[in-house]
This record gives structure tokens, C-alpha cells and sequence, in this order.
């Protein structure tokens, strides 16, 4: 029995859902943008596998749609000036409220530190310590040379520690 392309997509592109979702966390500030980078990742990732345009490995592969994506989204946001309402979530009965805070407050320091590194230091640590790729397939997804990655990473940790450090000591532990 032969697959539609649809469900060979979707067992082909799911496991990656993680990948695209933590890079469009890192490209875009809001949920909502997120959200919609995320399905526009999708959107021409089959666009693009119904054309027979399938790849050898999915992950650099969806991961550069969405970078590619991403960098439209921003050049599309410089041109906007509403600011979004952050949507307000409440704990579940079974989750410790105080813990749930915590990591919350732990999750938006992170994300904030890693928002003012420059962008090229931000997408390189994002596939490579959040995505899990190599520094040779980072280069070829931004189109940079391998040490120009690894220089870009080194460079990038050693900012967001000393951010994070800032940060723990401005609130103390």
C-alpha cells in the first residue's frame, strides 16, 4: 500500500517540530509571531516536498526554511508598530504555583539574555546547543564559514554567561 505524501511528510517532519519551534523562539519576540513562523515553516516545507524538493537529512533542511522565514518575519515587523498583549496563563490544580513561577521566571531570564546577543551569535547557539547541529551544517544553513560558527557560539556563551551571571547577582541567590 503506497503512502500519501502528506503522511510521509508529516513522519518525515514531525520529529523536527522541536527544532523549528526553539528556532522560532529565537527569531521572533511573541507567542503569536512564533506561532506563525512555525506554521509558515511548514506551510512551504510541503510546499516544497510536494514538488519532489525532498531532503537527504530534515533538519538543516526545515531549519533553514524556518532562519529564512525568520528573517522575512523581521524584516516584515521593523515596518509594524503595534505591541502585543502577553497572554495571561494560570497554573494547573496539580502544579506548585511557586515552582511553576520559578521556572517561569528562570525560562524569561534566559530568553531575554539570549534576545541581546546579536542575532548571528543568537541563531548559531540556537542550532547548535538548542538544535543539536553540527557547527559544519550551521555554516551551511547561515552561509558562514565553520570557524566563523564556532567563533559566533564561543563567543555568544561567554556573552550569555556573563549576562546570566549579571542577572543572578543584580537579584542574588
Amino acid at each position: 500500500m503506497k503512502t500519501r505524501p502528506a503522511d510521509e511528510f508529516l513522519n518525515a517532519t514531525l520529529p523536527a517540530l522541536d527544532l523549528v519551534y526553539n528556532l522560532a523562539r529565537r527569531l521572533a519576540r511573541n507567542q503569536q509571531d512564533v506561532e506563525d513562523l512555525v506554521q509558515e515553516t511548514y506551510l512551504k516545507a510541503f510546499q516544497a516536498w510536494t514538488t519532489n524538493r525532498r531532503p537527504r537529512r530534515v533538519e538543516p533542511w526545515i531549519a533553514t526554511i524556518c532562519l529564512n522565514a525568520g528573517r522575512s518575519l523581521l524584516r516584515r515587523a521593523a515596518y509594524r508598530y503595534e505591541t502585543p498583549v502577553q497572554e495571561v496563563r494560570w497554573p494547573h490544580e496539580d502544579v506548585d504555583a511557586a515552582d511553576e513561577a520559578i521556572a517561569a521566571l528562570r525560562r524569561t531570564v534566559v530568553h531575554e539574555a539570549l534576545w541581546q546577543l546579536p542575532e548571528e551569535q543568537r541563531v548559531a547557539i540556537t542550532l547548535m546547543d538548542l538544535a543539536g547541529l553540527t557547527a559544519l551544517e550551521v555554516a551551511k544553513l547561515t552561509g558562514s564559514p565553520r570557524g566563523t560558527v564556532l567563533s559566533r557560539v564561543h563567543r555568544g556563551r561567554k556573552r550569555l554567561a556573563a549576562l546570566l551571571a549579571s542577572e543572578v547577582n543584580e537579584y542574588g541567590t
